[in-house]
């Protein structure tokens, strides 16, 4: 009678270790967010008062992902990931374009940066805007 369960348990092993290993198998393949079909783009951007990263204490960040579609905390990823692809991952275009604004000459220095990885490659950028007017006038990427 023991030979007889041992038997039974071993063959329900059997059958559910066969199956298990069939789903895994016709699973079809999917490509990881961080790699596979797409190089990885993941950046962490923040904003804070301050004229360096060792003196600025920092006030915001989102997380902005632009492959292979554009998803994060940031408020708008679809302009802030257009607006990259559009410069090549370019942040001295996107924060150095003039701004359209009219700001007075104060001197309250907003510090932004950028890092991460864009399409593949290790990024690692800070920009000191001279006043917050200054800086609402730039790219969307910045904007939040």
């Amino acid at each position: 009678m023991r030979y007889t369960t041992g038997a039974v348990a071993l063959g329900a092993a059997l059958v559910l270790g066969t199956l298990a290993t069939s789903a895994q198998a016709a699973a079809p393949a999917q490509p990881s967010r961080s790699g596979g079909l797409y190089a990885p783009t993941e950046l962490v951007l923040t904003m804070g008062q301050g004229e360096s990263r060792a003196t600025t204490t920092v006030q915001r960040a989102v997380t902005l992902s632009c492959t292979p579609v554009a998803t994060g905390s940031h408020p708008d990823p679809k302009s802030a990931c257009a607006q990259l692809r559009a410069v090549a991952g370019d942040f001295n275009a996107v924060t150095g374009a003039p701004s359209q604004r009219l700001c007075t000459k104060e001197w309250a220095p907003v510090l932004v940066t950028a890092d991460g990885v864009w399409q593949g490659k290790r990024v690692s950028y800070t920009y000191t805007f001279a006043n917050s007017c200054m800086m609402a006038g730039s790219s969307s990427v910045f904007q939040f």
